[in-house]
């Protein structure tokens, strides 16, 4: 779809019934670019088919502004054309984003998916989400121009891209928090990286499940998929290490939202405090996004509610050892916020706009 500077551009979100979903609408709402022309959100929301009001869905993001009269409709393909839709945003389940972004192309939308559908490349990786493609060419041909919406990393090629594969919340902050030791060669990968990360239970959407229930949730705090989480391909791929030199160990934490990722690195040489921040600082100079603190740790507290991932770091005395901490809101700069981070990128727009 040619889009053009001559008008407002034209969003759609696709499934914005959960947490991330309901967030990727408010930004959407607020965006200084977008005003005047509304956000179009599809999906089917109730048991009878027939489109409810976004308010009564997610009361939250009532205003005085209209948003009354926005509703969720039922889903037509014939719409992405009739509403001049430039792109869809799918905050949809894995299986139904992998299944549905080939023909959105056909259509000619841009595509930003925060599922899991197109985030990785290799099949190894891929094989935890068990997808069963009724077309592997077409399949393969699709997952080729996905690019992975890390603005951090591949900022350049989400400017030109059809299908913006959004990075999972854990993978975002791993990745954030390591990419600038692995790039510059410091990690010493033969000993090993171990990352320690805890979410928020909203990290498992909003399906209810016996381990998310409050009653199991609260004053607790366990690991779960070790060895086998859906995020660790992600890192993986995007710092292009082995699985033997990466172990991580996800946690759920009695807190509707936030991630704190503790990251434990052995360094090749001894370094100096002063390099490792002159690292970070000049990794992300040009990353809006990311607040790096030095050698005070990021919290929790800190970052939720905001589009910012924060990183801190200690040394050890033998300077060696290394403890990176990076925190994030799972729901915004892991999920809706760095989203629309992804949309500003593809618009020629500063990637920081309507974010902070």
């Amino acid at each position: 779809m040619t889009t053009t500077k001559s008008r407002t551009m034209q969003t759609a979100v696709l499934g914005v019934s959960g947490y991330a979903g309901a967030e990727l609408a408010r930004l959407l709402l607020h965006h200084p670019r977008l005003q005047g022309r509304a956000p179009i959100f599809f999906g089917r929301e109730n048991a009878s088919g027939e489109s409810i009001a976004l308010t009564d869905l997610h009361p939250q993001l009532a205003d005085n502004n209209g948003s009354a009269s926005l509703r969720v409709e039922a889903f037509r393909w014939a719409a992405l054309r009739e509403r001049e839709i430039d792109v869809v945003f799918l905050a949809t389940p894995h299986e139904q984003s992998r299944a549905w972004v080939p023909d959105l192309l056909t259509h000619g939308a841009r595509v930003i998916d925060l599922s899991g559908a197109w985030r990785l490349q290799h099949p190894e990786n891929r094989a935890v989400y068990k997808f069963e493609d009724a077309d592997a060419t077409i399949a393969a041909t699709t997952q080729q121009q996905a690019v992975y919406g890390m603005p951090e990393l591949h900022r350049a090629a989400i400017k030109d891209a059809k299908i913006v594969a959004n990075p999972g919340c854990y993978s975002t902050a791993a990745i954030l928090g390591l990419a600038p030791l692995v790039r510059s060669g410091w990690a010493d990968l033969n000993r090993g990286i171990i990352c320690d990360a805890k979410s928020g239970v909203s990290g498992a959407g909003k399906a209810p499940t016996a381990k998310t229930h409050f009653m199991y949730a609260a004053d607790n705090l366990s690991a779960y998929s070790i060895f086998g989480h859906r995020h660790t391909g992600e890192i993986l791929e995007q710092l292009h290490l082995a699985p033997q030199q990466m172990t991580f160990t996800p946690h759920l934490l009695p807190i509707p939202r936030g991630i704190l990722a503790t990251i434990y690195v052995t360094l090749r040489e001894p370094m100096q405090a002063s390099a490792i921040a002159e690292c970070y600082r000049s990794f992300y100079k040009d990353s809006p996004l990311v607040r790096f603190h030095g050698e005070r740790l990021p919290q929790i507290q800190h970052v939720v509610r905001t589009n910012y991932c924060d990183i801190g770091f200690a040394l050890a005395g033998d300077g060696r050892r290394l403890i990176v901490v990076a925190c994030l809101d799972n729901l915004l700069k892991g999920a809706a916020g760095q989203a629309v981070q992804n949309m500003n990128l593809l618009f020629g727009w500063p990637e920081q706009e309507g974010l902070l």
